[in-house]
């Protein structure tokens, strides 16, 4: 219902696009056509083509302009042109199938040569206040430009890949400040829907230690929690909130990989 309530990618970074401090960690995003993608590629050089409506990695497309090339990769293969055109030719077929976007790419942090970033889960608890639940870190199938569990990722306690770039001490507060995002984003987009009852934010970080927030999924999947060593701290509440406002979950994972 709330997917439906908040429409697709555009309408939901539109909405956070309100929010002074949420436009700041937002990627230039739009709607994508032929002039859109060359104008983002050149200002840019990276950025990723996605589905308007669409979840768990699918369909998602890195799109990237080198010295003499164009190229994308889709899944795990990796195809180039000389010009642009050609480039847009090799893509149009996917923009037929359904509405998609384009997004500034970000450079994310990489561990094992493989990119990562993060998911925080936030719920309202049983006294209808805003609470994040839970927050763990993808690494990508070593093939795949995409983080997502069920496209192959791997999944760790955030800590474990962040401590290498940050230390002990900037990991938390960088952990806190995502969470403090999930928290604007869920106040911004309940004041247009006030049935939302839970979000999960993919944030990535640049070079820069910079959070990005690269998506909102309305309806957030847990499963991968379970491959947490401590999963069921988090779990248990997860489940708990979920229960109080109607919400049941498949935990039984088949695609995540534990990290």
């Amino acid at each position: 219902m709330a997917k439906k309530l908040l429409g697709g990618k555009l309408k939901r970074t539109a909405m956070m696009q309100s929010s002074r401090m949420l436009a700041q960690h937002i990627p230039h995003t739009q709607r994508l056509n032929r002039q859109a993608l060359f104008h983002m590629l050149h200002q840019y050089g990276m950025v990723y083509v996605k589905p308007d409506y669409g979840s768990q990695g699918r369909g998602v497309i890195r799109v990237e302009r080198l010295k003499k090339s164009y190229c994308y990769q889709y899944g795990t293969k990796v195809y180039c042109f000389k010009t642009f055109q050609d480039l847009y030719v090799s893509l149009s077929p996917y923009f037929k199938q359904r509405k998609y976007l384009v997004q500034r790419g970000v450079h994310l942090l990489r561990s094992q040569g493989r990119p990562f970033d993060f998911r925080v889960m936030i719920q309202r608890n049983p006294a209808r206040q805003w609470e994040c639940t839970g927050t763990f870190a993808r690494l990508a199938h070593p093939r795949k430009a995409v983080t997502n569990g069920s496209q192959g990722g791997s999944i760790y306690p955030p800590s474990v890949l962040l401590r290498r770039f940050a230390g002990q001490r900037r990991t938390q507060q960088l952990l806190r400040h995502m969470n403090r995002l999930a928290h604007v984003t869920a106040s911004t987009l309940s004041m247009h829907h006030r049935e939302l009852n839970e979000l999960g934010l993919d944030i990535c970080l640049d070079r820069n230690l910079r959070p990005w927030i690269l998506e909102v999924n309305t309806i957030p999947d847990p499963k991968p929690f379970m491959l947490l060593p401590d999963h069921q701290r988090f779990i248990r509440r997860i489940v708990a909130y979920g229960c109080a406002y109607g919400r049941r979950y498949n935990l039984k994972v088949t695609k995540a990989k534990r990290g």
